[in-house]
Formats: structure tokens, sequence, C-alpha cells
């Protein structure tokens, strides 16, 4: 996202005024040193799109397995840390339930069961993100093809993309994360504390041709594609399936929609 001087001097301000900064670490990226986070050179069979999007499928979501096999997914991949308590927690991809989910969803003839239903949640890489807007330093962007991207050495901690995402899909490290990381990925970034974190629809292995991690392992629960192309199966589904997408009333326009009336989508 570029800024202009003016901008820049603003944010600086900023910076400076809140007395925020340091230095974080970051490991390298297959054996390469990465000075940022979102610094991923696409090979050639990289994976490319104009406007990346998922449909979350609901119905292949019905026992507990199938939540938890992809959260581990992106869990050991992008080495985020199990601290052990709620207050700590490193979230990219959880379940929640529909009265966290949509929130903004007043019906009050849903069966008790739906109501309990538990929903996969994540960032939703809105194409109007406030965290872009609220991030002093550059360090939340928003790429060409629409994934909301971090670079975690830019982060000085500040947090104010926690306060302006309407979704809570940020997670803040109030402790350093590394040694609860079970068995450390060599090839993704490690963070460090004082540093916000989220999803990031995986872009360092669309940048090797290779699909998110926890669409891998949902078994045809999250569907990705490029919503601008009509012969995407996102786009199929999303053009003749309902679907449901989270807080729209706020005009952040989500990337993840959900489809919770389930049936084919080939």
């Amino acid at each position: 996202m570029s800024i202009n001087r003016r901008q820049f001097l603003r944010r600086a301000s900023i910076v400076t005024a809140l007395g925020l900064g340091g230095s974080f670490v970051i490991t390298g990226f297959r054996g390469k040193k990465v000075e940022a986070a979102s610094e991923y050179e696409a090979s050639q069979k990289g994976l490319v799109a104009k406007h990346w999007a998922m449909v979350v499928d609901m119905s292949k979501f019905k026992t507990e397995d199938d939540f938890t096999r992809v959260i581990q997914s992106c869990d050991t991949i992008h080495n985020i840390p199990d601290i052990g308590n709620t207050k700590d927690e490193i979230k990219w991809i959880w379940k929640d339930d529909y009265e966290h989910t949509f929130t903004e969803s007043k019906n009050e003839y849903l069966s008790e069961n739906f109501k309990n239903l538990p929903f996969m949640v994540m960032c939703n890489h809105c194409e109007n993100p406030p965290c872009v807007k609220a991030c002093p330093t550059g360090a939340t962007f928003k790429r060409p093809d629409g994934i909301v991207a971090m670079d975690f050495h830019r982060c000085i901690g500040c947090r104010f993309c926690m306060g302006a995402c309407p979704f809570g899909a940020r997670s803040f490290n109030f402790r350093d994360p590394r040694p609860f990381i079970k068995e450390i990925n060599p090839d993704f970034p490690t963070r460090t504390i004082g540093v916000v974190e989220k999803c990031t629809f995986c872009v360092e292995r669309l940048a090797d041709g290779i699909m998110p991690a926890c669409v891998e392992a949902s078994k045809g629960g999250l569907i990705f594609g490029d919503l601008d192309d009509p012969n995407s199966e996102v786009r199929k589904i999303i053009s003749t399936k309902y679907t449901i997408r989270r807080k729209s009333e706020l005009g952040t326009q989500p990337s993840v929609y959900y489809l919770v009336g389930g049936g084919d989508h080939a």
C-alpha cells in the first residue's frame, strides 16, 4: 500500500510519540534469508489470482476431528505456539459458535442445535480492510491479489490493527512464542514478543504453487480460488449457492464466504 510523504511523516510521528519499536527476529525461508515475512518470490509454478477468496462449506465439518485436522495443519506449518491459556492464545484459524461468528444475525426462531454449531473462522481478507488503514508502519498491507498480508518485522506492537478489526482475527504475542512451539518449521519465520500476527492465506505456499495448508487438510471443506475468474470453483459456488459473510453490514467486504446449506458444488 503506497503512502505519500505527509502520511509517512504522520505515521513516523505516531511511532515516535508512542515510544514503540524494537528488533524482531525472523528465521530463514527454505534455507534463504527472508528480510520480511511477506517477501516470498513466486516460482514459475506459483499460483496467481486477481482476487483470492475462500468458501467454507460447513457441511464438511461434522466431527471434532474435521476442525482439529485443519487447525493443526495451519499451526504446524506457521509455527503457531501452544501457550496453554486463552489470554495468551495465538490463533490463525479456529472454531467458534454461531453467536460469536454471526453476531449481527438476529433470528429468534433458530433452533438451539443450530445456534450451538461450531464454525471455522479466520482472517476475512477484506476488500476494504480497516486494519490496513489503522497500521502506522505499513506492517499490515493489502496485496494486489486481495490478500491482507503482514511484515512481522515491521510490526511495532501498537495493536491499532487489533482494535480496527471487527472480526477478532488478530493475535498479539504478549510473551516470546518460540519456547511454546512444539517443533519449529524452519521454512517459515518465527515471531517474537510484541508482534501481532494472523492468517495470511499461506502466501508462501501460493508462491510455490501449493494451496493453503488448511485447504489441503479440509477434505473439501475449504474451497480456495480466484473470485474474479468466472470458471473458478469459488466463483461458481458463490454464483449458484446461498452463501453468507460475517458482518456484511460493516462494508469491509470479506473474501471468506460461508456455505451453510451444503450441497454439491463440483
